[in-house]
C-alpha cells in the first residue's frame, strides 16, 4: 500500500520523512510532542490516530517507497510511544475502573459484557441499513478486517502453556486452517468486492475515519507490547464472546437486499467459528493464562472492556452520521472498476 493522505501537521510532517528523509525532522518531533500532551479527543483525533497507524504499519506490511530500515528506527519508536501514552490515557477514561473479583474469568469477562450498554450497530444493519450504508460500514471495518487476525497474534511469542495452544487454535481459524481463500481477510476482501467496493490492502485508509485506526490501533498497541498480553487477550476474548450473534444479524441484513450466500460467507463463517472459539477464549486461554499468571487478571478485563468500548466509538461514530443524513466517511469511497 501507499502512505494515506495527512490529516493534520503531524501526519504531514511524518509521512514526509518516510518518504524521503533518513532521520524524523524538528518538526515531525515537535508535533509529536504535542500531539502526545494534549488533552481529551485522542481517539478521534483524525492526526494522532492516522500517524500511529502508520507507525504500527510499518511493522505489518509497511509502504511503497518508504525504507523497512524505518521499522525499528529509535526517532519514530519514540514518536509512537508518545502517541501510545495518550491512546491508552484516552481508552482508561473511555471505559473507566474495570472491578475484579474472585469469580472465574470466564464468569468475570461474561458479565462484563452482559453490563455493555453500547448501541447495536448490528441491529440497525440487520433491520434497515441500505447498501451505501453498508457500503460505509465495510469501509470502516476494511481497516481491520484485510488484516484480521494479525494484530491479536503478536502476542502468541508472549504465551506459553494451555494458553499459548488455545489462542493458536483460534488464530488458525483466522487464518483459514491453512487454505489462503478460508482465511477470514481474504473472505471479507471478497465481500468488499461483491459490493462494489475497492478491496486491496488499505486501498480505503483515505476514506475511513478515525474511530476505525482507533480500533485497529488499540489492537496493535496490546499486540506488540509484551506489557499488555494480557489485554491482548481480554480483547480478542471479547471479539470471540460478542461476535457469533452479530454476525447472524448482519448476514440477515445482506441478504434483505437481496445477496445470497456467496456474498454472506464472511459472516456465516463467525457465525460458526466464533460460537466454538467463545469457550477456547474465556476459558482455555484467558482462565490459563490468569491461572499461571493471577496478576494479570486486570489487565485480560481492561483488554476485553477496551473492545466493547471501541465498539461503541465507531457504531457511534456511523449511526450518529446516518442520523444526521451524511456520510459517516471521510470522502467518497472508492470504487473497483
Amino acid at each position: 500500500m501507499r502512505l494515506p493522505e495527512p490529516r493534520g501537521p503531524l501526519s504531514e510532517a511524518l509521512f514526509r520523512d518516510l518518504a524521503g528523509g533518513t532521520a524524523l525532522s524538528a518538526s515531525t518531533v515537535e508535533q509529536g510532542e504535542r500531539l502526545s500532551v494534549a488533552g481529551a479527543g485522542a481517539l478521534t483525533d483524525e492526526d494522532l490516530q492516522i500517524s500511529l497507524a502508520v507507525c504500527y504499519e510499518l511493522h505489518y506490511r509497511g509502504f511503497a517507497g518508504v525504507s523497512e530500515d524505518w521499522e525499528w528506527d529509535p526517532a519514530v519508536i519514540g514518536l509512537r510511544s508518545g502517541l501510545e501514552r495518550r491512546h491508552l490515557a484516552a481508552l482508561r477514561d473511555l471505559v473507566g475502573p474495570v472491578a475484579t473479583s474472585e469469580e472465574p474469568v470466564d464468569r468475570q469477562l461474561a458479565a462484563l459484557i452482559a453490563a455493555d450498554d453500547g448501541p447495536s450497530l448490528s441491529l440497525f444493519m440487520a433491520k434497515q441499513g441500505t447498501l451505501e450504508q453498508w457500503r460505509e460500514y465495510l469501509t470502516l471495518r476494511s481497516v481491520y478486517h484485510l488484516k484480521e487476525g494479525d494484530p491479536h497474534t503478536f502476542a502468541i511469542p508472549r504465551l506459553s502453556g494451555r494458553a499459548k495452544a488455545a489462542m493458536v487454535e483460534i488464530q488458525a481459524d483466522e487464518y483459514g486452517g491453512g487454505t489462503p481463500q478460508r482465511m477470514h481477510s481474504e473472505l471479507f476482501a471478497g465481500l468488499m468486492r461483491d459490493l462494489d467496493l475497492a478491496d486491496g490492502y488499505g486501498a480505503l485508509w483515505d476514506d475511513a475515519p478515525a474511530a476505525a485506526f482507533a480500533s485497529v490501533n488499540t489492537m496493535s498497541l496490546f499486540g506488540l507490547h509484551r506489557r499488555w498480553r494480557g489485554a491482548a487477550l481480554g480483547h480478542l476474548a471479547a471479539v470471540e464472546m460478542t461476535s457469533s450473534e452479530p454476525s447472524r444479524r448482519y448476514s440477515a441484513g445482506l441478504r434483505r437486499l437481496g445477496f445470497d450466500e456467496r456474498v454472506t460467507v464472511f459472516y456465516d463463517e463467525h457465525v460458526e467459528a466464533d460460537a466454538v472459539h467463545e469457550q477456547i477464549a474465556s476459558v482455555d486461554m484467558c482462565g490459563s493464562l490468569v491461572t499461571e499468571e493471577p496478576g494479570l487478571l486486570p489487565d485480560v478485563l481492561f483488554g476485553a472492556a477496551c473492545s466493547l468500548a471501541m465498539d461503541g466509538v465507531a457504531a457511534r461514530h456511523l449511526l450518529g452520521a446516518w442520523d444526521s443524513g451524511r456520510s459517516a466517511l471521510r470522502g467518497k469511497p472508492a470504487l473497483a472498476a
